[in-house]
């Protein structure tokens, strides 16, 4: 019965909403299973421990965020409009995060030994997925990777903007008229138009 009515994927949900909201710290199996309704038993059904919910967590947002946006990228066959559509529909639009927050949280935490291996792929995926971006625009592999490290610190910086300071910076809001003029002039200054 508890299989049934508490899923797993419901208790991952709730972890990585508690994670966006307050960090892997906030992540307690007693408090997910008081929000969800759900015993504790019901939780053990699904995972032998915390830190085994918390890298299914980790795990469902490294395929949500990296994985499936490189497909949903890879049917975009203009490379212009491709890095373009990157910039613009998915990397600074938080409306599209499954989970609103979760990824700066998880960028906040780079030496937790859980996140540390997930962000490394991640990272090193995205600067990838950046770079072969950069390439089929024309540019060298040593400029495009340069382009591409270049674009994904503004990316973390965006983040931990949006996380951090949002009520100073207007413009690095998930939505909103300044936040598509702020998106709309990043995107010029680091894509070719």
């Amino acid at each position: 019965m508890a299989n049934a009515k508490w899923p797993k994927e419901t208790w991952t949900r709730a972890a990585m909403h508690a994670i966006a909201r307050g960090g892997i710290s906030a992540v307690s199996v007693d408090a997910l299973a008081a929000q969800l309704g759900a015993t504790r038993g019901s939780f053990y059904w699904h995972f032998k421990d915390r830190d085994a919910l918390l890298a299914t967590a980790i795990a469902a947002w490294e395929e949500t965020d990296t994985a499936q946006v490189e497909a949903r990228l890879a049917d975009i066959a203009d490379a212009k409009r491709r890095m373009r559509t990157l910039f613009r529909e998915i990397a600074f639009n938080e409306a599209s995060d499954e989970v609103p927050g979760l990824e700066a949280a998880i960028f906040a935490q780079p030496d937790h030994p859980l996140i540390a291996p997930v962000l490394r792929r991640v990272t090193e995926r995205r600067l990838q997925i950046l770079a072969a971006g950069f390439k089929d625009l024309g540019l060298s592999p040593a400029k495009a990777r340069r382009q591409a490290v270049l674009v994904y610190a503004t990316y973390v910086g965006w983040l931990q903007l949006r996380r951090t300071a949002a009520h100073l910076v207007p413009e690095v809001a998930a939505e909103g008229r300044d936040a598509r003029l702020a998106v709309d002039h990043l995107v010029d200054q680091l894509i070719p138009a």
